[in-house]
């Protein structure tokens, strides 16, 4: 009889504390969000409590649930203490998604548990999730799809295109002026041309010629004439605007007379003698005495020198002064 409660005993104890150490270990799955949209992902938590002296086997979750919900990853099992020191908590996590609309049951998962050489299992809870599909509103109809807004253009972005036009204008610019070139037979590229000389640089250096000539010297008398009344008139030319070079001796002198002030009285009587002369040495075979031929030339020389602008003979004066200004040593 004695045998027999003390077995009764032990085996109540034994009950009593796997009831205790059940009592101890619970089960849970959670989502992060019940509702979603159709492709959104969420989170499923599997998570147990239980003493540390407890081995727990994780359930193994497939990669597709009730066919319908698909399991993109999963991450390891994270291991926690409670504030009980005796127990600890242990989390996996998976992530999970699904592209039809509906409400699906996650049926509970089965944990294995080994309680001191008893194997034994507990469940989870159920979860539901919720996936719904965009709402579309009926009643406006169709909408057109907005065009994506246009950027600001910046400089970067536009500079190559302005050095393209740039060059193309350049191109044919280029093209253009060949061709108008070519039509009136000059070159393309042409040195500019040297500015021209004052009128009475011109005339004294030809004068200046024939003074060391001397063509008068060696019986060539019509020639020499020629040559000083020619430089003479090329000069009155350009100097005063007479076509002297197409005008006769008379034509040339009543230009003068008509156009009082343009020259002195005194030049105006040189030039006439100077020319009535050559005229009579080319046309009339006259022959001047030597001094005839002197002052002919001073007579010139005289002309071109007294009727330059005023202009001229300030910056020639201006330069003679330069010339003549002596240094001066500072002691």
């Amino acid at each position: 009889m004695q045998l027999k409660l003390k077995i009764l005993f032990l085996f109540t104890a034994i009950l009593i504390a796997g009831t205790t150490q059940a009592q101890r270990i619970k089960a849970t799955a959670s989502l992060d969000s019940a509702n979603i949209l159709i492709g959104d992902q969420v989170k499923l938590f599997l998570e147990i409590d239980h003493p540390k002296d407890v081995n727990v086997q994780f359930p193994a979750v497939p990669d597709t649930i009730n066919s319908l919900i698909e399991v993109i990853s999963r991450s390891g099992v994270d291991t926690f203490e409670l504030d009980d020191e005796k127990l600890m908590k242990q989390i996996q996590a998976y992530t999970i998604t699904s592209f039809d609309s509906g409400s699906y049951r996650i049926t509970p998962y089965w944990f294995k548990i080994d309680v001191d050489g008893t194997i034994d299992s507990i469940p989870s809870n159920g979860v539901t999730l919720n996936v719904y599909t965009m709402e579309i509103d009926t009643t406006k109809g169709p909408t057109d799809i907005k065009m994506p807004y246009d950027a600001p253009l910046t400089l970067k972005e536009v500079t190559p295109y302005i050095l393209g036009v740039i060059l193309i204008g350049a191109i044919i610019f280029f093209l253009l002026y060949s061709i108008k070139r070519k039509k009136n037979n000059k070159p393309i590229f042409a040195r500019p041309a040297k500015p021209k000389e004052p009128a009475h640089i011109i005339a004294l250096r030809e004068l200046d010629r024939i003074k060391t000539e001397k063509v008068w010297q060696q019986g060539k008398t019509k020639q020499y004439y020629s040559e000083l009344t020619d430089t003479l008139r090329e000069y009155i030319e350009d100097r005063f605007g007479i076509r002297a070079m197409e005008q006769t001796t008379d034509e040339t002198v009543e230009s003068f007379r008509r156009q009082k002030g343009l020259v002195s009285d005194k030049n105006f009587a040189n030039l006439t003698q100077l020319l009535q002369t050559a005229d009579l040495v080319k046309f009339a075979k006259y022959q001047p005495l030597p001094d005839d031929d002197n002052l002919s030339l001073v007579n010139a020389y005289f002309f071109v020198n007294d009727t330059k602008t005023e202009e001229q003979k300030k910056a020639e004066e201006k330069a003679d002064d330069d010339e003549n200004v002596e240094e001066v040593e500072i002691k």
